[in-house]
């Protein structure tokens, strides 16, 4: 009978969870920060592919209808205002009045940017146009590997040494095509830098970057043209 009593005295005891358990305070639902804005929008042919360009303590990202960023999850996007969800509290961003949706390129603003003298006139079947240059940097990382891998050129020479890059295969829909560029056009200029080789052409890339106008000289179907694109 005494060998039963530790037994008994276990099943009498109270469960070790029963002492042992704590309670743990619910978590607090996600809070937007103060200083949360959206720079820009892009507002696709289907809400699930439309998305934001967002600011906050100094970070910008670039988020989907679906995704998350700065603690809150992106449902909607229009051409005046983005809605966030933060724990089931909804928020509304509204855009700047200067800044614009971003569209396909459309045509610059008459008189707002001029062509150098001497420079050839422009293509009228690819005038001067306006691009956001938050959608720019969003879009070239996305498309920097198809450009990469379907982007031909050679070279062109006239007595022996380079004197523009011609354009063999291009993606459509693309960065490029959207610029104007189009397949079989000579490359020879950009923002007044004769292009004698890949080289030059891969050295430009950092002094484009801050650069408010890109000024393109191609040679297309046997006549200069110029291509002109403005960033805002």
């Amino acid at each position: 009978m005494l060998g039963t009593l530790p037994l008994l005295a276990l099943l009498a005891a109270p469960p070790a969870t029963a002492a042992t358990r704590v309670d743990r305070p619910p978590e607090a639902p996600a809070v937007a920060p103060r200083d949360l804005a959206v720079a820009g929008v892009v507002v696709g042919r289907t809400p699930e592919r439309s998305s934001a360009v967002l600011t906050s303590g100094g970070r910008t990202r670039t988020v989907a209808v679906g995704e998350s960023a700065f603690g809150g999850r992106l449902v909607a996007v229009s051409t005046a205002a983005v809605t966030l969800d933060f724990g089931g509290q909804r928020l509304e961003l509204r855009l700047p009045t200067a800044v614009a949706a971003a569209a396909p390129p459309r045509p610059a603003s008459a008189g707002r940017s001029t062509l150098p003298p001497g420079t050839p006139p422009e293509d009228p079947e690819t005038p001067a146009r306006e691009m956001n240059r938050a959608e720019v940097q969003r879009r070239l990382g996305g498309e920097i590997p198809r450009i990469l891998a379907e982007t031909a050129v050679a070279p062109v020479t006239r007595d022996g040494r380079v004197v523009g890059l011609q354009v063999t295969r291009m993606p459509e829909g693309s960065l490029l095509s959207d610029a104007g560029l189009r397949t079989g056009d000579v490359l020879t200029r950009i923002n007044d830098t004769d292009i004698d080789g890949m080289a030059t052409l891969v050295g430009l890339w950092p002094r484009l970057q801050s650069a408010t106008e890109l000024r393109a000289v191609v040679v297309r179907n046997g006549q200069p043209v110029s291509l002109l694109v403005s960033l805002r």
